[in-house]
């Protein structure tokens, strides 16, 4: 069966001004993705904002991310969900569909126990569809709950088709964990940006790759990062996630914002930052669908700062955007009318 290593892009589902789905501006990024050197695409990600993607739209956005990356790269379908009965439907499509594997995020606000999550959720889905990759998708921070390694250890020793894990904790001792049970032969894969190259580097641990969600603007300098520390270039690894740092560092973007009754933290999350950038440089992406809403200024601040600094220190890694989708990216970074209507006033 496959082994799932590279870099994976968590592609953003673009939205047109009535915020349906723009399934040509869809079809163009996937054609990006591929043209600079991605191993696949996730589609229907959290980051492809599945939650507020209805089903019959889930499905489409999967069949379009299969069709048009055939015999490019690997298609994972996101279907996961906090219902078993509503992950194996949307499974059943992304088979259907052709997607090469699933990502089940763990079973978010009803908080089922990693023993529940393993026997009540990811073994259904295993025993449903031997044929393709199932990953479960381990973020607790998102869902309040956590399958562990030793419920993995266990769906890898009884399942072929689950060999492979999201790995979204931070808590490396938890990734050495996961390792030390699963065996060599297990693919670890970052679920951070800004720590899959420590990730990759700690023999402990041994990822595999990313699932990114800076390679949606930045795919060609994350796979590079990927592709040199899998080759051992560990300097050539180092400098660039030197240079991707500032676009790390504005996944979340954190602000304390003064109000009407005094100031207050402000978290703009994923993929809100990252669908606001892309919309500055000129790609398709839109508005986030609501209850995800716009960036302050000041967050917005940062997302184009940090844009700025990787643009001047190393443009190689945005100009791929200026000569694809036909822009000018550093006019569109100086360029004050590009962002309007994309913070709240």
């Amino acid at each position: 069966m496959t082994r799932l290593k590279g870099c994976y892009t968590a592609l953003i589902t673009p939205f047109r001004a009535d915020r349906e789905v723009d399934y040509e501006g869809l079809a163009k990024l996937v054609d990006f993705q591929y043209q600079e050197g991605i191993t696949g695409l996730l589609a229907c990600g959290t980051t492809g904002e599945s939650p507020t993607l209805d089903w019959s739209e889930h499905n489409k956005v999967t069949e379009r991310v299969a069709e048009r990356g055939a015999g490019r790269g690997i298609t994972i379908a996101g279907t996961g969900s906090n219902s078993t009965q509503e992950a194996l439907e949307g499974t059943l499509h992304a088979a259907h569909a052709g997607a090469d594997a699933v990502l089940l995020v763990d079973p978010y606000y009803n908080g089922p126990s990693s023993l529940e999550i393993r026997k009540e959720y990811v073994e259904p889905l295993a025993r449903a569809f031997p044929s393709l990759l199932v990953v479960p998708y381990v973020i607790p921070g998102r869902t309040g709950t956590q399958l562990l390694p030793q419920d993995l250890a266990c769906l890898a020793a009884d399942f072929p088709n689950v060999r492979s894990v999201k790995e979204a904790t931070g808590d490396l001792d938890n990734m050495r964990l996961t390792r030390r049970l699963c065996g060599s032969e297990y693919d670890i894969l970052s679920g951070d940006d800004d720590k899959t190259l420590t990730m990759m580097t700690d023999p402990a641990i041994a990822a595999s790759g990313v699932i990114s969600v800076t390679s949606n603007v930045a795919p060609r300098a994350v796979a590079d990062l990927v592709r040199k520390a899998r080759e051992g270039d560990l300097e050539g690894a180092r400098r660039i996630e030197a240079a991707l740092k500032p676009l790390f560092d504005v996944i979340t973007v954190k602000t304390v914002e003064e109000g009407r009754f005094g100031p207050s933290a402000c978290k703009a999350r994923n993929p809100l930052a990252t669908k606001t950038l892309m919309n500055i440089l000129g790609m398709p992406s839109g508005a986030c669908r609501q209850p995800l809403g716009k960036m302050t200024r000041a967050g917005l601040t940062l997302v184009l700062e940090a844009a700025r600094r990787v643009h001047a220190a190393n443009p190689e890694i945005l100009g791929p955007i200026g000569s694809f989708f036909g822009v000018d990216v550093a006019k569109r970074l100086s360029d004050a009318r590009v962002l309007e209507g994309l913070y709240y006033t």
